[in-house]
């Protein structure tokens, strides 16, 4: 067995990565799928587009590498988490499309749970808060208003999942209707300290218990792909949420080691080992993973808006052609003078959990113009991750010695040194940025052997580039009070039209 095969189906775009056994990438293949939007606050997807773009690009880049489907000794995957799908156990397919981690459709019915004083038995039993973002209210949303489907599932003729879910399901020809601990910790229906679904909390939302998959480890052999899928029965060995799998794949094992992921939105996420660490500062408390009989938990500030910032840019402003262009732009003036740009157009995630908040621009002259916009838009990246880590060190009571980074933009050299000057501490960027899949394929690999053990993985860490924080206390303090008195603003504007 030469090859792990990793499947990395995020927001907005489905990927398949090869590794060979040090860890490189032997190939790499990426492919879009729609965005529907069908009313302001809704997001989704439709489950076949996910499907179809993830077993082409798996498909695609075993062609590409000229591997033989029989040398590769398993699938690792990795998933958006909180994406919520239904479908038919007799036809899988789905009754209406995926909601996805960022629609806002249930916010009245969190709103509703919070009013009836059941913020704390949420929280309590699910380290999570009472919000949209989880799967649990967007799930009794589907059951409610698709025709008969609540009906079908006390009958188990339905079945639910996050997005691991359905992609098992599917590769394994229906055989499988699986999730681990780190997707089903994300549901608002799973207990962290009973490490099973939650009978109270299922009644509460309404939930048949028949819905629902069985939890495995996150790093085991759940079954077999289908052969005429790939070109050989795989094993499918290894399901992780995004950014457990990106803490993973960053070598951030032992307790107090924290990583950021800048996708379309931030992710941080801070290893707490086996305490499950409540937050007093509005994070969430989640399972990183589970090998074998260890379950290891994490502290997580989730950022609705980073990639999908600068995607607003390009897309809804025209401002820029390529993603890649905002940080030349950003360049082109020397400062922001004085702009500021609050992303909250999905609301805002850690730490304020605010689901009415939009997005608000502050500071425009008539001396303003697009480079001040792109670099506002790429700070508000660093000052909402800056807001998480305070909120994260408070509750761990630990200083962090240095934050490693991944994802799309992590590539912004101007974006990593704002964030190292903000924070306070180095910002580390590894050589392989592409962590999420390789944590994937890490916790695969250990489940059929590929790999013995972490420590023979610990070896494949490397440092990219290191950045240092060189901006003055000051200075440093002077823009986090100017953000933090926009972010304010945003809130009060929000909760004036609610």
């Amino acid at each position: 067995m030469k090859y792990i095969l990793a499947l990395d189906q995020g927001t907005t775009s489905s990927r398949a990565i090869l590794f060979d056994v040090e860890g490189n990438i032997l190939s790499l293949a990426q492919r879009e799928f729609r965005q529907y939007y069908p009313q302001p606050g809704w997001v989704e997807h439709d489950a076949e587009e996910i499907w179809d773009s993830q077993i082409a690009v798996a498909a695609e880049v075993l062609k590409a590498s000229g591997a033989d489907a029989s040398r590769v000794a398993g699938i690792g995957i990795t998933n958006q988490r909180e994406t919520t799908v239904v479908w038919e156990r007799a036809t899988g397919r789905a009754i209406a499309p995926a909601i996805v981690w960022q629609d806002r459709r249930s916010a009245d019915l969190c709103d509703e749970l919070a009013a009836a004083g059941l913020q704390a038995l949420f929280h309590e039993s699910t380290g999570l808060l009472l919000d949209p973002y989880f799967s649990g209210t967007k799930l009794k949303w589907l059951l409610d208003h698709v025709p008969g489907a609540r009906t079908r599932a006390v009958r188990g003729e339905l079945a639910f999942g996050t997005i691991d879910s359905w992609l098992v399901w599917k590769l394994s020809g229906g055989r499988c209707h699986v999730t681990d601990p780190s997707n089903a910790s994300r549901t608002l229906l799973y207990n962290l300290h009973t490490a099973a679904w939650d009978e109270d909390l299922l009644k509460i939302l309404d939930i048949p218990r028949e819905l629902l998959p069985e939890v495995r480890q996150s790093s085991e052999v759940y079954g077999l792909c289908e052969p005429d899928l790939l070109g050989a029965a795989i094993p499918i060995a290894a399901m992780v949420g995004d950014q457990q799998a990106a803490t993973f794949g960053q070598a951030c094992w032992s307790p107090g080691m924290a990583k950021n992921t800048y996708g379309t939105g931030c992710f941080m996420m801070m290893n707490t080992g086996s305490q499950a660490i409540s937050s007093n500062h509005r994070l969430l408390t989640t399972i990183a993973w589970q090998v074998g009989e260890r379950m290891d938990y994490a502290l997580e500030g989730s950022v609705f808006m980073a990639g999908a910032t600068v995607q607003w840019l390009r897309d809804g402003l025209g401002i820029i052609e390529r993603a890649e262009d905002v940080e030349a732009l950003a360049l082109s003036v020397p400062d922001n003078g004085g702009v500021t740009l609050v992303p909250a157009f999905t609301g805002l995630g850690a730490p304020h959990w605010e689901a009415r908040a939009r997005a608000s621009l502050f500071g425009l002259s008539r001396g303003a113009n697009r480079g001040h916009i792109a670099r506002a838009a790429l700070e508000s990246i660093a000052f909402q991750s800056a807001d998480v880590l305070r909120a994260m060190q408070q509750d761990s009571a630990g200083a962090l010695k240095e934050l490693r980074v991944d994802g799309g933009a992590s590539r912004n050299d101007f974006l990593m040194q704002f964030q190292a000057d903000i924070l306070g501490v180095p910002v580390v960027r590894p050589k392989i940025t592409e962590t999420t899949a390789l944590g994937a394929a890490y916790l695969a690999g250990l489940a059929v052997g590929f790999w013995r053990s972490k420590d023979e993985l610990a070896a494949h860490w490397q440092v990219g580039h290191r950045f240092e924080p060189a901006m003055a206390e000051a200075e440093r303090a002077r823009l986090s009070e100017g953000w933090a008195q926009a972010v304010l603003q945003t809130i009060a504007w929000g909760r004036a039209q609610a």
